[in-house]
This record gives C-alpha cells, sequence and structure tokens, in this order.
C-alpha cells in the first residue's frame, strides 16, 4: 500500500473535491476494467504538479526516485541506443502514478515484451473547434465502415476532450513500418474521397473546418491516452471507452467525469468494450494493398 503525500490536494480549478485520495479511489474502482489496456505496455504520463489546466510535464522515462509499483522496461529507441521506459504490472502502478501527481496515462501501441511487434491500431479524431460533435460522431462511424472494409472489428472511445478515437486490437504480426503504412493509407484514402470533412495533414491551416485523422499514433514510440485514464485539464473528465450503439446518445467528448464515469462502470453488466481482448484479427495481405501499396 502505497503513502500518499498530500492526500487533500485539489487536482482539479473546477472540481475542487476531486483530489489526490480522490484520484486514487477512482483508479482502484476502474482497475478492473483499465489495467488490461495498461500492463507492460510502455508508458508516458502528463504530471502537473499544481493540477489540470497548470503547466504540466510528459514523461515516458523511469528515474530513480520513483515509488514502487512504476517499473523501468529497457526499450530500444529508434537511434539505437536503449531506454528505460515506463511500466506497470498491476494496480500498485496507478497507485504509485497518483503519488507523483500524474493525471494522464497514455500507452503505446505494442507491450514491452514484443515491442516490434505492434497490437493496437488507432485512428484519433480531431475536430477543429467550429465543428459539432455529431461531425465526429459521423467520423467514427466512417472510420468503422472503413475498418470493415479491411477485415477489421473496430471500438469507439470518448478522448475526455473533443474528439474520439477508433481503435482496433491487433494480433502482434506486423512491424511498425507496415502498420504504420497502413494506417497512413487509410488516413489518406478517407481524406482524399471526402476533402471538405477531412485532412490527414497536421498543418493547423488545413485543419480548419475539417477533422483531423490523427494517425501517427501507429509509429513506434508514439503513445495514445489510455482508456478511462483522467485528463489534465481544468475539470475532470476521463477518457471513455462505450459500444458503437451508445454512441449516438453522446453529445460531446468529454461526456464522462470521473463520478459519471464510476457511476456507468457500477451500472454496466460488463466492459463496454465487450470482446476486445477475445479479438484475433490481423491486417490481410489484399488490405495492406488496398491502404498501404507503395508505402510499404
Amino acid at each position: 500500500m502505497i503513502r500518499l503525500t498530500h492526500p487533500d490536494k485539489p487536482l482539479y480549478a473546477n472540481s475542487i473535491h476531486v483530489t489526490k485520495r480522490r484520484l486514487l479511489d477512482y483508479w482502484r474502482r476502474v482497475a478492473p476494467f483499465a489495467l488490461p489496456h495498461l500492463v507492460r505496455r510502455p508508458l508516458s504520463l502528463v504530471r502537473c504538479p499544481k493540477g489540470g489546466g497548470r503547466p504540466c510535464f510528459f514523461q515516458r522515462r523511469h528515474a530513480r526516485g520513483m515509488p514502487p509499483g512504476l517499473h523501468a522496461a529497457l526499450i530500444a529507441a529508434n537511434d539505437g541506443e536503449t531506454e528505460e521506459l515506463l511500466t506497470l504490472e498491476d494496480g500498485s502502478g496507478l497507485d504509485a502514478a497518483v503519488q507523483i501527481d500524474a493525471l494522464e496515462l497514455h500507452i503505446w501501441g505494442a507491450h514491452v515484451d514484443a515491442i516490434e511487434r505492434p497490437d493496437r491500431l488507432t485512428f484519433d479524431l480531431d475536430p477543429d473547434e467550429a465543428l459539432s460533435f455529431e461531425e465526429v460522431k459521423r467520423a467514427a462511424r466512417d472510420f468503422r465502415a472503413l475498418l470493415e472494409a479491411a477485415g477489421l472489428t473496430s471500438f469507439v472511445m470518448l478522448t475526455g476532450g473533443k474528439g474520439a478515437h477508433v481503435v482496433a486490437p491487433l494480433e502482434p504480426r506486423l512491424d511498425w513500418a507496415t502498420l504504420a503504412a497502413f494506417a497512413k493509407g487509410m488516413a489518406m484514402r478517407l481524406a482524399a474521397e471526402e476533402p471538405s470533412r477531412f485532412t490527414a495533414i497536421m498543418t493547423k491551416s488545413r485543419r480548419v473546418g475539417r477533422i483531423y485523422v490523427d494517425y501517427r499514433r501507429n509509429e513506434r514510440a508514439a503513445s495514445a491516452i489510455a482508456p478511462f485514464s483522467p485528463r489534465a485539464r481544468i475539470t475532470p473528465t476521463v477518457s471513455a471507452p462505450i459500444a458503437w450503439g451508445e454512441l449516438a446518445r453522446v453529445e460531446r467528448g468529454d461526456a464522462y467525469s470521473i463520478e459519471a464515469m464510476e457511476r456507468r462502470l457500477a451500472s454496466l453488466r460488463g466492459d463496454p468494450w465487450d470482446g476486445y481482448f477475445d479479438l484475433r484479427q490481423s491486417i490481410s495481405p489484399a488490405a495492406l494493398r488496398m491502404f498501404a501499396g507503395d508505402g510499404l
């Protein structure tokens, strides 16, 4: 059991009752749902010593003095050097993250014991501020259909911000370059077919009035917000995996707070991403030719 320092410190300016102790309680309640997505993956933490909405910093390397529960995984960096990246094995890692004021937990698309074989395909749908969430929902359904055409079952998650993620679990068979080429090809295809709605280019001017499809979450060393993670904002919103059938009723990408997520999980009969961990699917050679093309 970790000893929590400053347990009554408020973490969110707009919700002063959400303290470090309250955040610890949240993670312990959602751990059965969250840990399967987190365990044995490299992590990146957004640490906010002064709370959400204040200056925060990103940390992915293990360091001396880390509390027990956050471990070091030796991973080769892109430059050939070895890095000690953060990872966790169980709920003690969530306790440790709270202790060091980590509000957001981001995950790699691979496990540390098969780091060169990604097992998660993620598209981040990031809308221009002027767009309604109805446009995000429509885009998510478009990506679902596109992935189905490639033979892949996908799941949808509210980011806790203004957008959504569409995620497909994969068998760890392909390498990073192949996955990245496929993801880029799929995003570029949709952007080319409907340029008034989508862009796959990060430049701000290209994103006006459109949804930016961030396919780069599928590159080695990239990360994405973990399911059920709080966000480092002024209010305690969380990323929220939902069933596709629920999407029509959702009005915002930040629809769920810490409290609302606890109530939601207490009322559900099972995991909102039921079947996610039972799927055995991979990107077929035909789908790779269709979307990756010359990118391979």
